[in-house]
């Protein structure tokens, strides 16, 4: 019998109101649910702005342990609506230590699991470095009730070594939360070359591994605080690719959206067959890979 998933991704723009931001989520996560979806994802960091675009002490405050506040509202509407369901908070591990978090919940509400975000970036309107404290739970897929899912959270999707590993350690899908946008003094030629860029490198990883890819990213217009730029334009696009890379449902770049997917579960095997990169990887020669840079 074909063994299918129903995926719901909730591509949304955030307002510095957290109780209309849960409400909002609260109202999108049942649409998806109620129209069949099993797995739900949600975009990264989405209870609140993107709050990385400046450094200021006082945003500390936004962070919450694990279990908290958040993690009881979403084990809530899990177990509500009989999904799996995958989250991004930012947590506070302890005083003066956090992490960008995400955390994944099965369908009785339960918590299955939890990844800490491994990359952390520094750039301009991205000083994450500031915030969180690189992840140290490793690449480890959570087993849920739907299967195992291999969790990364947006810088992560960059790096071919994350997905990989979370293959080899036999995640059936891979799912990035994802919060990326355009700077408004990119010309339009330099923004469509980084949404492509950000597409391809993910749907490099569905071929290599032979895994469908879940990317959902938030949308809307984020000022800038400090007043330094003019703020982040979160490009959406969030997508769905199956293990040939092929894209099989894309969102649009300048609205919320809300979408269910069916991905073919059983594909990933017959691909694997056709592609067999596992089998003719030559481990015996990858010893150089954990090396910075080879001089």
């Amino acid at each position: 019998m074909k063994r299918t998933i129903r995926v719901g991704l909730v591509q949304q723009s955030c307002t510095p109101d957290l109780k209309l931001n849960l409400e909002k989520l609260h109202r999108n996560i049942a649409s998806v649910a109620q129209a069949g979806a099993q797995l739900v994802v949600l975009q990264e960091l989405h209870n609140t702005p993107y709050f990385c675009q400046t450094e200021d002490t006082s945003l500390f405050d936004l962070a919450e342990p694990i279990p908290g506040p958040s993690t009881g509202f979403y084990s809530e509407i899990a177990a509500a609506y009989h999904i799996v369901l995958v989250t991004s908070l930012f947590e506070r591990r302890a005083a003066g230590l956090y992490h960008n978090t995400a955390v994944v919940f099965d369908a009785d509400g339960s918590i299955a699991g939890k990844y800490r975000k491994m990359h952390i970036p520094d750039d301009p309107a991205y000083y994450e470095k500031f915030y969180f404290t690189p992840g140290d739970l490793g690449f480890e897929p959570i087993e849920t009730s739907i299967g195992k899912l291999g969790v990364q959270v947006c810088w992560d999707q960059w790096y071919p070594e994350g997905a990989r590993i979370m293959a080899l350690k036999g995640a059936e899908l891979l799912i990035y939360p994802t919060a990326i946008g355009w700077e408004s003094s990119d010309t339009q030629e330099e923004k469509m070359r980084q949404l492509g860029a950000w597409v391809t490198v993910q749907r490099g990883h569905a071929v290599a591994n032979g895994l469908p890819v879940i990317a959902v990213n938030r949308v809307g217009l984020e000022p800038d605080p400090s007043g330094q730029t003019n703020g982040i334009q979160f490009w959406g696009n969030s997508f769905v690719a199956g293990p040939q890379g092929e894209i099989i449902a894309q969102a649009s770049n300048l609205k919320e959206e809300n979408m269910v997917v069916e991905i073919d579960m059983d594909r990933s095997e017959n691909v694997r067959r056709w592609w067999p990169f596992l089998r003719d990887r030559r481990i015996d020669e990858f010893e150089q890979l954990t090396r910075r840079f080879i001089d």
